[in-house]
C-alpha cells in the first residue's frame, strides 16, 4: 500500500509499515516542518493514503472538505508503549487497509473507525 505518514507518527510505526511491504514516504525523513497544506498536496500526487496523529487533518478534512485521494487515517494511540502502537497499526492496515482508501478512518486501541466524506 502506498502511505504518506506525517510527522506525528512514530518512526517505530513507519519502519513497521516498511517492513510489512508498505511503500511509506515520511514527511519527517523528506521535508520536516512543512504545513498541514502541504502534506495533503503530497499526498495527493502520491494517490497515498495520509497516517497521522494530528487531531488538525481531521478538521481540514471535515471543515475545508479537503480529503487525500488515498484517504486519511487518524491514530489515536497516545498512552501506549511504541511496541503497542506498532501491533495496533500494522493490524489495522493488514486487516482494513483497502477500506481506508477515500475515506477518513479513526484508530484507536479496540476500535476503527472508517467514515465516508460527506
Amino acid at each position: 500500500m502506498n502511505l504518506l505518514a506525517d510527522e506525528s507518527v512514530d518512526r517505530q510505526i513507519v519502519e513497521r509499515l516498511r517492513q510489512d511491504g508498505h511503500d511509506v514516504l515520511y514527511v519527517a525523513e523528506v521535508e520536516p516542518s512543512i504545513s498541514d497544506n502541504i502534506v495533503f498536496d503530497r499526498a495527493n500526487e502520491k494517490s497515498a493514503l495520509l497516517v497521522t496523529g494530528d487531531k488538525d487533518f481531521g478538521e481540514i478534512v471535515f471543515r475545508d472538505n479537503r480529503l487525500s485521494s488515498g484517504g486519511v487515517v487518524l491514530l489515536r494511540l497516545v498512552g501506549l508503549s511504541a511496541e503497542k502502537k506498532v501491533e495496533i497499526v500494522s493490524e489495522a492496515l493488514q486487516t482494513h487497509g483497502a477500506e481506508f482508501a477515500n475515506r477518513f478512518s479513526v484508530v484507536a486501541p479496540g476500535r476503527i473507525r472508517i467514515r465516508e466524506k460527506e
